[in-house]
């Protein structure tokens, strides 16, 4: 890692802001036109005069993340970084694909008309193939063996490393996926991560360092159209992306646990409906007014955008003890 890649850092920010920028105002009349978003009939009722606002937007950020990251890849094997490069690739790849199965999900939701996409068994099921894919890949290409799950080194349990590896990826990875609920969520926490880990790696893992510039420039330009009232959802498409992003950044950091952290909210998000499910099956009460969290906070009288801020700050909170041991 070369802090003179420092411009890099700037360059790869600014490359993704601007594409963002441009492809969501491209695509926007496109997907109002054929890709309107059908409102969750079992959320706040006061959501439903959000019904017909277009939905995967969340390609503008997809296409423009994966070419920068690709960019940098070919940047790194020019300088004589191939096993960075090839890592940076895998990492790319495995999000666009999580991204795809967004993608199929957002489709089949729009064919129907409802807000049920693929279920979420074939989901999981595709979600576990990737991941696994991923996790042998770097096996494979990288030699990379069992890494540090934060703070124990489990080197000498590779079975349990896996299994633990795996349960990151999908968990992340559908956390995001229900974050997504409110405009300017799912986007917020994916800014304040890729702040909190460039500040983290910066000097550290040049990886990490690109993968962060990129997130942070992709969400700050998708927040313009997405933050409260939303022109634009990101829908599936891109938050499985952000998700698997996040969690693989955590690989390149050397520490799956790093993504669980850094996006604590993710995680919030993903245990309160766990916590839900359970309280009402043994209770038959709610825990909650509504889960995920970030509905229950609504029906408390908290805006949008509140919440999008409260998110930050957590994150940004969460991340700090992780990082300045990072920085140590």
């Amino acid at each position: 890692m070369r802090v003179s890649d420092t411009p890099m850092y700037v360059i790869a920010f600014l490359f993704t802001l601007t594409l963002t920028v441009f492809l969501a105002r491209s695509i926007i009349p496109f997907l109002k036109s054929c890709a309107k978003q059908p409102i969750y009939t079992d959320g706040p009722s006061w959501h439903v005069s959000k019904s017909g606002t277009p939905t995967m937007g969340g390609v503008s950020f997809l296409v423009s993340i994966s070419l920068t990251l690709l960019l940098c890849s070919l940047y790194k094997y020019l300088m004589g970084e191939g096993e960075e490069a090839l890592s940076l690739i895998i990492c790319v790849v495995y999000a666009a694909l999580n991204a795809a199965v967004g993608i199929l999900d957002d489709v089949t939701k729009l064919k129907r008309k409802e807000n049920a996409g693929l279920t979420p068994r074939a989901k999981l099921v595709l979600q576990l193939i990737l991941s696994a894919l991923f996790l042998l890949a770097r096996s494979a290409l990288l030699h990379e063996k069992a890494l540090s799950l934060f703070p124990i080194q489990l080197s000498d349990s590779r079975f349990f490393y896996y299994a633990v590896s795996l349960i990151i990826l999908v968990g992340i990875t559908n956390c995001a996926n229900l974050t997504d609920g409110i405009d300017g969520l799912s986007s917020s926490v994916a800014f304040s991560v890729g702040i909190a880990l460039f500040y983290g790696y910066y000097g550290v893992s040049g990886n990490v360092s690109f993968i962060s510039s990129a997130l942070v420039g992709g969400a700050i330009a998708f927040l313009i159209f997405n933050l409260n009232p939303a022109k634009v959802f990101m829908g599936d498409t891109g938050s499985l992306f952000l998700g698997s992003l996040i969690a693989a950044a955590g690989f390149e950091a050397g520490s799956p646990m790093i993504s669980v952290i850094s996006g604590g909210v993710y995680v919030i998000e993903g245990v309160s409906v766990i916590l839900q499910v359970i309280y009402y099956k043994a209770t038959k009460k709610r825990l909650f007014k509504m889960a995920p969290i970030h509905h229950h906070l609504e029906k408390c009288g908290w805006d949008e955008n509140r919440i999008c801020i409260v998110a930050i700050i957590l994150t940004l909170l969460m991340s700090s003890a992780v990082l300045i041991c990072v920085r140590r």
